[in-house]
């Protein structure tokens, strides 16, 4: 593994150099001088999702989801405490297919709130349904 890796900017979309071993230490983006990691998910559209799943060398866990959907609220805060946990270790985000219907499609969401796990640019887990954080959390590390 490289002493540095690529980690797109959830503020601007652009991709910085970290050291591994700065991860812990709060990295700041190098054009928008924004944090690279907020404990929060990432709202991300059709271009910023393709962005952050080719050029992130970390992995990338995407909660498929709409504001009308029951479930996918309920799990809103269940996933933002994942994020706090799971951060800098993966980046997490949220797409609403509402916004993004053919994204959903091209993907293959066929029900929300739909979890999906991409690492090296490709998917290598799925989950369908609503989850708790810890829930979350294990998930993630089993497949990793």
């Amino acid at each position: 593994m490289s002493d540095t890796l690529h980690l797109v900017c959830p503020h601007c979309q652009a991709v910085n150099r970290v050291p591994v071993a700065r991860l812990a230490q709060a990295p700041q983006c190098g054009q928008c001088h924004r944090p690279l990691f907020t404990g929060q998910p990432v709202e991300l559209d059709a271009a910023a999702l393709a962005r952050h799943q080719t050029r992130n060398d970390i992995p990338l866990l995407v909660d498929f989801w709409a504001p009308w959907c029951g479930p996918c609220r309920m799990m809103a805060p269940q996933f933002a405490q994942a994020a706090s946990q799971l951060e800098p270790q993966v980046r997490l985000a949220k797409v609403n297919t509402e916004d993004e219907p053919q994204l959903g499609a091209q993907l293959g969401i066929r029900s929300i709130p739909t979890l999906v796990l991409f690492a090296g640019g490709r998917e290598i887990a799925r989950q369908s349904g609503a989850m708790g954080a810890a829930d979350i959390v294990r998930w993630v590390r089993q497949r990793l």
